[in-house]
């Protein structure tokens, strides 16, 4: 049986690190913006039936120009975000009809998400009903409370959180309805509700180096160079 597959992809977040005096996703790369990267990524995935864009409220109206200039297909839906990313997350996942559906949460910021990463994920939420994109982290880290160190990790481990997610639609609705009861909206990512919950085992799918969160201005300068390669 053939699952519907629904990006959601995460766009209400301010940028206010990037000290664009805009919203970041409306920053280009190349000539195009962050946002039309995200949503092209997604648009030309042969396995990719819909896709829904979560935005911040005051930008709802120029993401439609963005959609109807570009003539993306795939969007079906731009809806208003909330005040965090959990929020957001929730509204997004809340779209899908279908509980067994796949879907596939991606934060906006990530424009150069790959389609072997995007392929990886769908192709994995076949056997599984949640899957994290993870690259192996280069840098110790370590745990640190009022500027004092605390614990080390072992770094052979540690892993670099990315994007996309995938769910089965279900599992993370119920994962969001849970964290909604506990008053729980400080996640930063939705496998980490899940995780919370002990709703599902969380698969790995290998992430990219290239598959950077653009954060601050001189990560604009990476991506460029990303894409000239």
């Amino acid at each position: 049986m053939n699952r519907r597959v629904y990006a959601v992809i995460l766009a209400s977040g301010k940028g206010e690190r990037m000290n664009c005096g805009f919203p970041k996703q409306f920053a280009e790369i190349k000539g195009k913006t962050i946002i039309e990267r995200s949503i092209e990524a997604f648009e030309k995935n042969e396995n990719v039936d819909e896709i829904i864009v979560v935005s911040e409220p005051s930008t709802i109206e120029k993401i439609k120009e963005i959609v109807q200039k570009n003539g993306y297909k795939k969007v079906t839906k731009i809806v208003p975000g909330g005040a965090v990313r959990a929020e957001s997350s929730s509204i997004g996942v809340g779209e899908v009809a279908e509980d067994d559906a796949k879907v596939l949460i991606h934060d906006a910021a990530r424009p150069l998400v790959t389609q072997r990463i995007i392929n990886d994920c769908i192709t994995t939420l076949d056997s599984c009903d949640a899957v994290h994109t993870a690259i192996k982290a280069t840098d110790t880290i370590i745990e640190a409370e009022n500027g004092m160190m605390k614990t080390a990790t072992e770094r052979s481990r540690m892993m670099q959180v990315q994007t996309p997610q995938g769910f089965r639609a279900g599992t993370i609705k119920k994962a969001h309805c849970l964290a909604k009861k506990d008053g729980f909206a400080g996640a930063t990512d939705d496998c980490g509700i899940v995780f919370r919950y002990g709703l599902a085992d969380i698969r790995i799918v290998e992430g990219d180096r290239t598959n950077i969160k653009i954060t601050y201005p001189e990560d604009v300068a990476v991506a460029e160079i990303f894409i000239e390669a």
